[in-house]
């Protein structure tokens, strides 16, 4: 049940963020590959369904700090992003209701993914391309919560 719930939420918050601006604006594809996170998020490894839920929570977590932070150059639709951004507040919730006690050494990989991204913004002064390529990178997050979800199912 957790799998399909978190399967749904995914995609909407997929959806939200595909629709906050539309297609990849052809001025930022030459900034693309300035975007190269320390690691990738889809590589981080986790054994235990708990562990597994203690990752997907520090990455909505982390998801939801980066797109709470400067948004004024992203030129992005309003509702759609404060819309993302409460539906990733909700799941957060929800598993922090299930997670209260649990800490794991494994974060860290997670911490040091978004503070690559974290870093790009800053080094990119939060402009339109920075913020259009890590639209186009944090699907990839979503896809690890999926296969996390499915681990816990199992």
């Amino acid at each position: 049940m957790l799998h399909f719930q978190q399967n749904k939420v995914n995609k909407e918050s997929l959806e939200l963020l595909e629709k906050v601006s539309g297609n990849f604006p052809s001025q930022c594809i030459n900034e693309r590959a300035a975007f190269k996170p320390t690691q990738d998020v889809v590589q981080i490894p986790v054994s235990q369904k708990e562990n597994a839920k203690v990752t997907i929570q520090e990455i909505l977590q982390e998801i939801f700090n980066i797109f709470s932070k400067n948004l004024t150059q992203s030129a992005w639709d309003g509702t759609s992003i404060v819309r993302f951004q409460s539906g990733l507040y909700q799941q957060i919730q929800r598993l922090e209701a299930c997670l209260r006690t649990q800490m794991e050494k494994g974060l860290t990989r997670v911490k040091k993914y978004f503070q690559g991204i974290d870093a790009f913004l800053k080094e990119k002064q939060y402009s339109l391309c920075a913020w259009e390529i890590i639209r186009m990178e944090i699907p990839r997050c979503f896809v690890l919560i999926d296969k996390l979800t499915r681990r816990l199912s199992n």
